[in-house]
């Protein structure tokens, strides 16, 4: 009779499962609540006590951890030495094995979870048993998702085992779960000790989807999730309506929403190619959407739409008279989505904005041959801590233009100018190769909308005094930027020559 080691934290299908090995002729060995659950269901079981001749120690701590266990797991069925030994040993062979670990994830998700609680939960037994099932894979099953219980019964019967394709592809199955979940208390510890650049990043995502393709039709792409999301993510978000995201699309929602979580008041963002074109705020969401749309009613076609308010009817039936791919809220007005949802194709998702300040976690970008890490750029910036460097000095009006359109242009490709006032943008130069560039793009979109109100704001500092006096020239009353250039005398004169304002913050946000 062929011998199954079972112990399972999380038993759903467990018992059919079982009883589908038993029909096989397989005797079960189990352990504690799942030996209990099996034998409630009528199925006979060999408890590891009685495999090993030694009882469980240590509060269950030490229980599988024994020759008797291992030497049947780790045989090789094709070496007459390694039989021989197990024959002299007594110790009978094990089959397969089907073992999920501790909730160590689901512990530590837990808002009043304790280090102690987390280190009890590190499971110990369960990954030896898988790593040593999973080497030995040539002669033994190893099981750890319950999405394959079907697939080794059907074998089972078809051929009275399992195949040595379908055991190497549950052998490499296993591995990447006890990597995934070793990375895990990995990432778990090393923040209890505050270790910030380890010399081994571990890192785990899990599969949230496969895309139709990626940047472009001809590449393959899949949606990688962190094993622990957060709340106020696209990876967060619900769906309630539309196509799947795409590739681009949920680059350019992250985007989107990484701007959003800057605004405390009603605001709007509109974003195309992870580039707002539009950002406005108001009293109330409609006069928000309304100073969004008109900072570039032509650029906002086919955008990302996030609004940091319930959508109502009369936002909607504006957004409705546009093409527009996706659009972000808390949620939506149950009008205001029926008329959204007439659109076939529009996705429309809600997304938790009181989770907007929750702590963030480094991000990562892949290069080839590795990947750079570094903080999010989250940084929390206030007017009292900028220098006024000209002779004019700011207004509290201006102060506020300024500080809106500094929120902006965190946000925007470098090189990024953006000129604004202190409810919505006005024109965005964004990802150009020199400064100048982008100035005049900005200025261009601003068009015949730049008055007394009307400010820019620069990622970077000025390299030469060219935009300043491009800027002055075409009626910018305030400029902020964050100094730091050799040359910051010649922007600072330039200023004082047109008699405009300038503040630096020395603090830049470039946004490769």
């Amino acid at each position: 009779m062929k011998r199954a080691l079972v112990s399972v934290s999380d038993k759903t299908d467990l018992v059919p499962f079982v009883q589908g090995l038993v029909a096989n002729d397989f005797e079960i060995v189990s352990t504690g609540g799942t030996k209990k659950v099996l034998e409630q269901a009528g199925i006979k079981t060999i408890s590891v006590e009685d495999v090993t001749g030694f009882p469980e120690i240590l509060d269950g701590r030490v229980k599988t951890l024994n020759p008797y266990i291992h030497g049947g797991l780790l045989a090789r069925r094709d070496l007459k030495s390694h039989m021989e030994t197990l024959k002299e040993q007594h110790i009978t062979p094990i089959d397969l094995v089907c073992v999920n670990l501790y909730p160590f994830k689901e512990t530590i998700q837990k808002p009043d979870c304790t280090l102690a609680q987390a280190i009890e939960n590190i499971d110990i037994g369960g990954p030896s048993m898988i790593r040593s099932a999973a080497k030995n894979y040539h002669d033994v099953t190893i099981v750890v998702d319950k999405d394959d219980y079907a697939t080794v019964l059907t074998e089972l019967k078809e051929h009275k085992t399992t195949t040595l394709a379908t055991r190497a592809q549950l052998a490499a199955k296993a591995f990447r779960h006890t990597a995934a979940y070793d990375a895990l208390i990995a990432q778990y510890l090393s923040n209890q000790v505050d270790v910030v650049a380890p010399k081994q990043l571990t890192l785990t995502y899990e599969l949230e989807d496969e895309m139709r393709y990626g940047e472009n039709s001809h590449q393959k792409a899949w949606f990688y999730q962190d094993a622990l999301p957060k709340t106020y993510a696209i990876t967060s978000a619900k769906q309630l309506h539309g196509k799947k995201l795409s590739y681009n699309n949920i680059k350019d929602a992250d985007a989107a929403i990484r701007i959003a979580r800057e605004f405390e008041e009603p605001a709007v963002v509109a974003l195309k190619h992870m580039n707002p074109c539009g950002i406005g705020r108001g009293k109330d969401l409609f006069t928000a959407w309304t100073r969004a749309y008109e900072a570039d009613s032509i650029s906002i076609f086919g955008g990302i739409i996030v609004l940091n308010r319930k959508v109502d009817l009369k936002t909607a039936e504006k957004m409705h008279e546009l093409f527009l791919e996706i659009i972000i809220a808390p949620a939506f007005d149950d009008d205001a989505y029926d008329i959204l949802a007439k659109k076939k194709n529009i996705r429309l998702l809600t997304l938790d904005f009181a989770k907007k300040d929750e702590p963030t976690r480094f991000e990562t970008v892949s290069v080839m041959g590795g990947l750079l890490m570094q903080e999010q750029d989250t940084l929390k910036e206030d007017a009292k801590d900028w220098t006024v460097v000209t002779e004019a000095k700011p207004t509290a009006a201006q102060l506020e233009a300024l500080m809106f359109a500094w929120k902006a242009v965190k946000h925007t490709k470098s090189n990024a100018i953006v000129v604004a006032n202190a409810t919505e943008t006005l024109g965005i130069g964004a990802g150009q190769p020199n400064r100048i560039d982008s100035t005049k793009i900005a200025i261009k979109h601003a068009k015949d909308k730049i008055d007394d109100s009307t400010v820019l704001a620069s990622d970077a500092f000025f390299p030469m005094d060219d935009c300043v006096e491009y800027a002055a020239q075409h009626g910018i009353k305030a400029i902020v930027q964050p100094g730091g250039s050799i040359r910051d005398q010649d922007s600072i004169d330039m200023a004082n020559k047109y008699g405009i304002t300038m503040v630096t913050t020395g603090i830049r946000h470039f946004r490769h």
